[in-house]
């Protein structure tokens, strides 16, 4: 980060298996299995190490029901417990306390399941997140386990109104840390949803949660699976913004993409390097 290019790991911290490839991601056929993943980040910190989003968590490979019925038909997690954040972690050398802090796009059962393998660590996310995990509404409720924070987290709210950034709002977290870590408010998917950019070196990354589900739909022209394209209206809490900010997102893309890196949270291409 900074000028000194710290080292970020890509984890896949979750795999996911749901029927319909080709309606899902655009490959593979229509009874094929399609392969989505839980993106998430590990960096290498002076002060300890960051990690943006948990995906599954130890508890969640012990015991798949706490997940809940629909969820586990659905998707079809595959709970691994060698896809853990805690395990990886380890099997990188270090010792998992050594998480010091945990930055989430937001609190969806299949980003936050890790959360109780780290429970020293500082949590940042957006405080519209926050109250909405704690508070669900009737269509949130299936979407969020109180399970992944019974622990009683370290919480750190931030609330939109930083600096600008490509267009964007910031808000610059890490204070003091020697760390370039922003969250960038997405709302749509959630209620207080948010990207997060790190910076390497001379260029950015932009961790867009799912603000999007497929590298295609940031590409110009975009293209979106019409299976894919129904589940995000389906788990959308405000569909307009949502789609503006994935268009805001293509566009970022398209002209700052020699500046900018972006990923999402599921798209399994990215992670293998193939996209």
């Amino acid at each position: 980060m900074g000028g000194t290019g710290r080292t970020i790991h890509h984890l896949n911290c979750g795999t996911m298996c749901p029927h319909g490839a080709r309606l899902l991601t655009g490959r593979g056929g229509l009874l094929e299995n399609a392969r989505l993943i839980c993106h998430c980040l590990l960096i290498e910190a002076d002060d300890g190490l960051v990690l943006v989003d948990t995906g599954f968590g130890e508890d969640d490979v012990r015991d798949p029901r706490r997940l809940g019925r629909p969820f586990n038909a659905l998707v079809r997690p595959q709970l691994i417990h060698g896809e853990t954040a805690r395990s990886q972690v380890a099997a990188l050398g270090h010792d998992p306390s050594d998480v010091r802090r945990i930055v989430v796009t937001h609190l969806d059962l299949d980003h936050s399941g890790g959360l109780p393998d780290f429970p020293d660590a500082e949590v940042h996310l957006l405080g519209a997140e926050h109250r909405a995990a704690m508070n669900p509404g009737l269509r949130e409720r299936q979407r969020y386990i109180a399970s992944h924070w019974s622990h009683g987290p370290r919480w750190v709210e931030h609330e939109p109104g930083g600096e600008d950034w490509f267009g964007f709002q910031s808000v610059r977290i890490l204070p003091g840390g020697g760390e370039e870590v922003l969250l960038i408010p997405l709302p749509g998917h959630t209620r207080g949803h948010t990207g997060v950019a790190i910076r390497r070196g001379e260029r950015w990354l932009l961790h867009c949660g799912d603000a999007y589900f497929n590298q295609d739909e940031v590409r110009t022209p975009p293209r979106n699976p019409p299976g894919m394209a129904a589940f995000q209206t389906l788990n959308e809490v405000d569909g307009k913004a949502r789609r503006e900010n994935r268009e805001r997102l293509r566009e970022l893309a398209a002209r700052h993409g020699d500046e900018v890196e972006l990923v999402c949270s599921h798209d399994a291409t990215t992670l293998d390097g193939s996209a």
